[in-house]
Order: structure tokens, then C-alpha cells, then sequence
């Protein structure tokens, strides 16, 4: 059990000045991505008129296209410094989704913009994430990167318990653009809160010839897949988190439609239980204190698969909104604790001159995986019912724990030392 001294540890953990500024563009863009949550197509619904079809391209062809586009960033990115390259990754964002809120105020909007401004997005968010890794290594000692990825997790659960619902509120006060131009804006405030970081950054060496080749985009997936422990994390993660979203359109249905519950009760479904993930991202780091890493690492991957099961057996009334709850909190704590120690370990086991590469192949892997598995659960809801789709994305769930590394192996190159912290 966590006593005082440790938690009091934890929380008064100092990382510096250019880390709270990193941590605090964190927590306002997570603010602004949770407050425009569902915005999109809820403005292809509702001002452009569109039909089923069209909002499931919106959520699972922008995303798959983005990844695409994303490929050759990776590359691009780690020869770069990586603190410009968040700044920019912040303002095409903030650009990209500012042209929604403004030709909607002309009239202009349309689904082809829309689905547009989805792409650009979903690229830009893997390029952060790939440079905002590879930045992290060159702010904070190796020792410090649990906490930070803990304080991550705990402000990205945070912001899902307030901004949805707030964002719900300010749609029904200012119209379905209103959460979209938060959005934007929040990613401006990132831009600003990085480029306050003030830390002074090399510019990598590049071994090779300057020029971009081929070969080059195809790095990060070759370090992966060579390396014997990050490989079965890379498929079970991309595999864990496919299938997991890929029945939250099916669960919708079931609640929404068939089973008739309403719409603030589903909201609380899903927002009550992220106070799971709070408590779940506060305890990883006493976890592996006591238990050490890989332990903690396979305990709460395997436990996480063990609750969407139940969500085949949702009935209606009280007693089914009381399973979502109750089977949504044991999930996303298990996340909570497993997300920081996985996304630190990755990091640990990663290159200085790789991170980048192997960071953006990951994401793009991630997010081409949930679409394709959306797209294939959708059929799947139309064919069996969404029940049976969904106790089946339960069922294989279960077998992701296999993936999971038994045993830990020398990296394979040893990480150049991280530079002196301020």
C-alpha cells in the first residue's frame, strides 16, 4: 500500500521549468481535443446533412489517410530538433481547424473540408507524437521519464472528465462550431507553452547522405520488428487498442438505439469511470518501485483485456447502465496504469537516433489498425448484431495478453547518454 512519504514522493517530484511548460501545452491542447470531442461529426450531421456513410468516412478514412501521409515524417522528423517541429506540428493544427469555425461563418463549409482538415490533423498528431518522445529523452535524466509520462496519463484522464461535458455545454450555448474553434486555439496556447521551454537544442547528426531515401521511411518498422521485446508490445498495443475502438460505434448503437438510453446517460458512461485512469496513472510509479517494470508492465496489460467481455451481457435500465460503469472504470484503470509504464518503457528501450522514426511507425501502425478494425466491426454489427460484434472484439481481446513480452532483452544499440537537465 502507498504510504504518505511516497505519494508525497510522487507528487513533489521536481522535473524542471522547460518540462511544467512542456507538461502545460500538454494539458491545454488535451483540454482542447476533449472539449471538441465528437464535433466533427456531429457538424456533418447536423449542418451538412450527412448519412451514415459519410460520418464513418469522416472517423475511419481521415485518420487512415492521415497515418498515411504521416509515413515520410517520421524520417523527416528525427534529423531534425524536435522543438520547432512541435511548434509547427501545433500551428498547422491550429490553422487547419480554424478554417472550419470560418467557413462556416461565410457559408462555405463542406464535407469535403471536413474530411480534408480530419487528414491534416490525424498527421500532425503523429508527427507531435514522434517529436514530443524524442524531445522528452532531451529534457529529463532516463529516472525521471516514468514520472512525467505518469503526469501525461493523469492530465490526458483529467481532461477527458471535464471536457466533454463542458464541450456539450458551450455546443448548446454557441452552436457546433464553438468547440472546434477551442480547439484550435488550445493548440496555439501548446505552440506558445513549447516554444517557452527556452531549452537550447543540437541539431542531430545525420550518419548518412542528407537526402531523404526509401529505406529511410521503412527504419522505425525494421527497429521494431528486430528488436525481441518491443516487437510483441508493437502488436499487442496496435492490436488491444484497435479492437477496443472499434466497438465504441457498436456500443453506441446498442445503447443509444436498442436498448434506449439517453444521451446524457451514455456520456456518463464513459466520462464517470476516467477517474479510474486518474488513479491508475498516480499509482504506476509506486507499482513499479515495488514490483519493478516488466512485472507491472505484463499484470496490467493482461488485466486490461479481461473487461470488454462484459459488455456483451449490457441490458437495459440502471442495472446496465451500472455494467458500462463498472466494466469501463476496471479497463481504464488497468490502462492508466499501463500506458505510462509502457509508453516509458518504449522509450527506455529506444535509440537516441531511432526514437523519432520508431514513435511515428508506431502511430501509424496504431491508427491504421483501429480504422481498418472499425471499418471491419461495422460490417460485422451490420451482419451478426451489434451484441455479437461486440462480445467477439471481447473474446479476441482476451488473447492479446499473449503478445505481451515474456522476457526483457538487451536493446539493440545502447541509447546515447541524455544531455544534463537544467
Amino acid at each position: 500500500m502507498l504510504s504518505r512519504q511516497g505519494l508525497g514522493r510522487l507528487l513533489g517530484h521536481r522535473l524542471g521549468r522547460p518540462f511544467g511548460w512542456l507538461w502545460a501545452a500538454y494539458g491545454t491542447s488535451a483540454l482542447g481535443t476533449w472539449l471538441a470531442f465528437g464535433a466533427f461529426p456531429l457538424i456533418a450531421i447536423r449542418v451538412l446533412h450527412a448519412g451514415p456513410a459519410e460520418v464513418a468516412a469522416l472517423s475511419s478514412v481521415g485518420a487512415a489517410v492521415g497515418a498515411a501521409v504521416a509515413v515520410p515524417l517520421g524520417p523527416w522528423v528525427e534529423f531534425r530538433r524536435k522543438r520547432p517541429v512541435l511548434i509547427a506540428m501545433d500551428l498547422v493544427r491550429f490553422a487547419a481547424l480554424l478554417t472550419v469555425p470560418a467557413a462556416f461563418v461565410l457559408g462555405l463549409l463542406t464535407f469535403v473540408q471536413l474530411l480534408l482538415v480530419s487528414v491534416v490533423v490525424a498527421a500532425a498528431d503523429i508527427t507531435f507524437r514522434a517529436a514530443s518522445g524524442a524531445y522528452l529523452k532531451t529534457l529529463l535524466a532516463a529516472e525521471d521519464l516514468l514520472v512525467a509520462n505518469s503526469r501525461f496519463e493523469s492530465t490526458a484522464w483529467t481532461t477527458t472528465i471535464i471536457g466533454p461535458p463542458l464541450g456539450g455545454a458551450a455546443i448548446g450555448l454557441l452552436g457546433p462550431v464553438a468547440t472546434v474553434l477551442a480547439d484550435a486555439v488550445s493548440y496555439l496556447l501548446s505552440a506558445l507553452g513549447i516554444r517557452a521551454t527556452g531549452r537550447h537544442e543540437p541539431r542531430p547528426e545525420r550518419r548518412e547522405a542528407a537526402r531523404l531515401r526509401a529505406r529511410d521511411l521503412l527504419d522505425g518498422w525494421r527497429y521494431i520488428l528486430a528488436d525481441a521485446t518491443l516487437r510483441p508490445l508493437f502488436f499487442n498495443t496496435a492490436l488491444f487498442n484497435g479492437l477496443v475502438m472499434a466497438a465504441e460505434p457498436l456500443l453506441a448503437v446498442l445503447m443509444l438505439g436498442r436498448l434506449g438510453f439517453a444521451p446524457w446517460q451514455y456520456g456518463l458512461a464513459f466520462a464517470a469511470p476516467s477517474i479510474g485512469g486518474l488513479l491508475g496513472s498516480r499509482l504506476a510509479r509506486p507499482l513499479v518501485t515495488r514490483f519493478g517494470q516488466r512485472r507491472v508492465l505484463v499484470a496490467s496489460g493482461a488485466l486490461r483485456a479481461i473487461w470488454p467481455v462484459g459488455l456483451a451481457f449490457l441490458g437495459p435500465g440502471t442495472g446496465g447502465l451500472l455494467l458500462v460503469i463498472g466494466v469501463e472504470l476496471g479497463l481504464i484503470f488497468c490502462c492508466g496504469v499501463f500506458n505510462p509504464v509502457y509508453t516509458t518503457y518504449r522509450l527506455e528501450r529506444t535509440a537516441d537516433d531511432r526514437v523519432a522514426r520508431t514513435l511515428s511507425a508506431w502511430a501509424v501502425t496504431t491508427k491504421a489498425t483501429t480504422a481498418l478494425l472499425t471499418a471491419v466491426w461495422g460490417v460485422l454489427g451490420g451482419l451478426l448484431g451489434p451484441r455479437t460484434a461486440i462480445g467477439l472484439a471481447g473474446v479476441l481481446l482476451l488473447a492479446t495478453p499473449l503478445l505481451l513480452p515474456r522476457r526483457t532483452t538487451a536493446p539493440l544499440s545502447e541509447p546515447a547518454p541524455a544531455p544534463g537537465r537544467p
